[in-house]
C-alpha cells in the first residue's frame, strides 16, 4: 500500500557518508546519496543557509531533497556542511568564513564530483547559499545554478551580473512572501541577467515550511534537472497512472 511522502519521509537511496577536502587545509563533513537503480539523471550539489542563522547540511529543503529526489528523479544528491558548521553527521573545520573562504568549500564538493564522474551537476543554494553559488558558481563546470530564496547581501550587482550571457542556466525561485527579497525588487535586481528563468512563487516564504512548499520547490528544481518525470509522485511506492 502506497503511503503520502511527508517531512520526515526518506526514501530509498544508496547514502555513503563522505569528507571534503578544502584547497586551504580542512575537512569538510557531508553525505553522497544516489539512485539505487544506479542510472543517475543528474547531479544536485547543495550549499546550505547561513550558518550563523542556523542554516547547515540539515536545512529541510536540502535534507528532503536527499531524502527524495534519488529515487523520485534518477537525482544524485551532495549535501556538505559548510566550514565550522555542526549536524548529525559531524562538524567540518574551519570557522565561519562571511562567505568568502566558503569558495573553497565548494571547490572541494566539486572536485569530490569530479572524482566520482557524477553527470549533468547543478548547483542549488538556499539563502546564503546563493550567495556562495553566484559569487563562485560560474568557475565551475555546471549545467546550471539554482537560486533558492537569495537574499542578494553579499553577492554584488557586479556577481549577478556576471552571469549575463553565461552558458549556464541560472534560475532564480523567489517566494511571495520572503523576509528579504520579494518578486518585484527581485526583477530589478535581476534585470543584469536577461536570460534568467525567474520563478515566483505565489504564497512562498523565505524557509519554504511546509509540504506544499516543499514539493512546489523540489518540482521546479526536477524541472531543470530531469523533467521527464514530471509530476513528482506524493506518494510512495508511486501509484500507478491512471
Amino acid at each position: 500500500m502506497s503511503e503520502a511522502i511527508r517531512g520526515a519521509t526518506e526514501l530509498p537511496a544508496l547514502r555513503e557518508e563522505i569528507e571534503l577536502q578544502t584547497s586551504d587545509g580542512f575537512t569538510l563533513v557531508g553525505e553522497l546519496s544516489l539512485p539505487e537503480s544506479g542510472h543517475v539523471a543528474a547531479t544536485l550539489v547543495t550549499l546550505h543557509p547561513l550558518p550563523t542563522a542556523g542554516g547547515f547540511m540539515d536545512s529541510h529543503i536540502i535534507r528532503k531533497a536527499a531524502a527524495r529526489l534519488p529515487a523520485l528523479a534518477d537525482v544524485a544528491v551532495l549535501r556538505f556542511n559548510f566550514r565550522g558548521v555542526t549536524s548529525p553527521r559531524g562538524t567540518s573545520e574551519g570557522s565561519f568564513g562571511d562567505g568568502i573562504l566558503e569558495e573553497h568549500d565548494l571547490q572541494a564538493a566539486m572536485d569530490f564530483v569530479r572524482e566520482r564522474g557524477l553527470p549533468n551537476v547543478w548547483l542549488m543554494g538556499w539563502s546564503f547559499g546563493t550567495e556562495v553559488t553566484l559569487k563562485f558558481g560560474r568557475e565551475h563546470p555546471v549545467t546550471g545554478a539554482i537560486l533558492l530564496s537569495p537574499p542578494l547581501h553579499r553577492a554584488s550587482a557586479e556577481d549577478v551580473a556576471a552571469w549575463a550571457g553565461d552558458e549556464r542556466r541560472l534560475v532564480a525561485v523567489i517566494p511571495e512572501l520572503d523576509d528579504y527579497l520579494r518578486p518585484e525588487e527581485a526583477k530589478k535586481r535581476f534585470a543584469s541577467v536577461p536570460d534568467l528563468e525567474f520563478v515566483a512563487v505565489e504564497g512562498g516564504k523565505h524557509l519554504w515550511v511546509g509540504e506544499a512548499q516543499t514539493y512546489r520547490v523540489l518540482s521546479e528544481v526536477v524541472a531543470r534537472l530531469n523533467p521527464a518525470v514530471l509530476p513528482l509522485p506524493q506518494t510512495w511506492p508511486p501509484e500507478p497512472a491512471q
